[in-house]
């Protein structure tokens, strides 16, 4: 079967490398995909003129506030933001991951209706 009549979350699994990242990097184990690699990415389809990765993450935040309630943090953390000032960080130990799983699942929903 085609990639294109796979589903997004078969997809997402053929790029897993075993870490909680969404878009894990394939050189790098356990890291991110760097921004330049998705800057490279939207160069390569031809969108590059009309969409930045930092707009993306500005979409999601701003979907987040304007049609969830989910909590400011939640959302922060979702993006991998750093929560307020070092003592801030050093009394937050849990990392929210049912929360963001839920807010994550709501944008997939969202983006899968546009």
């Amino acid at each position: 079967m085609g990639d294109a009549h796979r589903s997004t979350s078969d997809r997402a699994k053929d790029c897993c490398d075993g870490s909680d990242l969404v878009f894990p990097s394939p050189l790098k184990p356990g890291r991110p995909l760097s921004d330049m690699t998705l800057t490279k990415i939207l160069r390569g389809v031809g969108l590059a003129d009309r969409a930045t990765v930092h707009g993306f993450r500005a979409s999601f935040r701003t979907w987040a506030l304007e049609q969830t309630d989910t909590p400011w943090a939640v959302c922060k953390a979702a993006l991998a933001h750093s929560l307020g000032d070092s003592t801030q960080q050093a009394c937050i130990r849990g990392d929210a991951y049912t929360k963001r799983r839920k807010l994550m699942d709501q944008w997939a929903e969202y983006l899968e209706l546009k």
